[in-house]
């Protein structure tokens, strides 16, 4: 027999990444704009923006993705509302294929939001640094522990995200179900999970238990346990524990409550046993935190880009 090869065509190759962020924003965060020669996609995760994207002004949704492109003068606004945290990733890319992405707002949906989150481990494993730090200009490679093949996987985790994109907007739509950013799963969500946490959502702000939760939502306690083990490598109640403190993070940077209220409103029994379970998850304090992303958001120098 004699074999031949067949050279695969790439339809998308990103070999430099120039930034990569996930930040929580203020809900009176103020960014003054730049312009940059690489292509920067935005992906809201939660909460709502405003993206300036040359003449044009945008309101970005959770789940709204927009690409900048190279020479565009681009800016965020938030609303004074809503406390947004957002994806960033700044990157090379010169196939023609990209043209497409020029102008569009488009919706992750499953397939995009595990890839995002996915990129965004790898870059933990790959970089030193905050990744939570949207000043950042440079991304320095984590020499003491950087993960063997973390930055090749960045690369191809980026290209697939183009890919599915590309297919669904441009070349073969292709309906798959929608689900928000949150945390990477090991497993493909469902219909149960999807109506878990749903449930859980709508009942933040109280102190719910495995045996409300299992009855509320149908669900035996042995497949419950075992369906968030496969999927977040967690027991339920931790995962409801790290949904409390998200929306309380939320709730702080949006400004317009004190700690004892969030803790109230979340149904802690105490603003003490709330702070000790943020700073458990978090490694701050609230107040700490508080003072760390209003400390990001008054940042004003932005060395190397656009000055208004």
């Amino acid at each position: 027999m004699s074999y031949k090869s067949t050279t695969l065509r790439i339809a998308f190759s990103i070999r430099s990444i120039i930034s990569i962020h996930y930040f929580d924003y203020m809900s009176d965060f103020t960014f003054p704009g730049e312009i940059h020669d690489f292509w920067e996609l935005l992906c809201v995760d939660k909460g709502e923006i405003d993206a300036v994207a040359g003449q044009e002004r945008y309101t970005l949704k959770r789940g709204s993705i927009i690409f900048h492109q190279p020479n565009e003068f681009h800016n965020v606004i938030t609303n004074g509302r809503s406390a947004p945290s957002l994806v960033v990733i700044g990157f090379q890319c010169s196939s023609s294929y990209m043209d497409a992405f020029r102008s569009q707002i488009l919706t992750v949906q499953e397939p995009e939001n595990a890839l995002l989150a996915q990129i965004i481990i790898e870059a933990r494993h790959a970089f030193s640094g905050r990744l939570d730090d949207p000043y950042q200009e440079e991304l320095v490679r984590n020499t003491a522990s950087p993960g063997f093949g973390a930055e090749q996987l960045i690369s191809n985790y980026l290209e697939e995200l183009l890919i599915h994109l590309y297919r669904r907007y441009f070349a073969n739509p292709l309906p798959v179900p929608s689900h928000s950013l949150g945390r990477p799963r090991l497993g493909r969500p469902n219909e149960t999970y999807n109506r878990i946490i749903r449930y859980m959502e709508e009942h933040i702000h109280e102190q719910l238990t495995i045996e409300i939760i299992c009855k509320s939502t149908l669900i035996s306690r042995s497949r419950l346990q075992k369906l968030f083990q496969e999927l977040h490598g967690c027991g339920v109640m931790e995962f409801f524990t790290l949904m409390k403190i998200d929306t309380a993070k939320e709730l702080i940077r949006t400004n317009q409550l004190n700690f004892t209220q969030i803790s109230d409103r979340l149904g802690y029994t105490s603003v003490h046993y709330f702070s000790r379970q943020f700073k458990k998850i978090t490694h701050m304090t609230p107040s700490e935190y508080a003072s760390s992303i209003r400390l990001l958001s008054e940042k004003r120098s932005f060395p190397g880009g656009y000055q208004p």
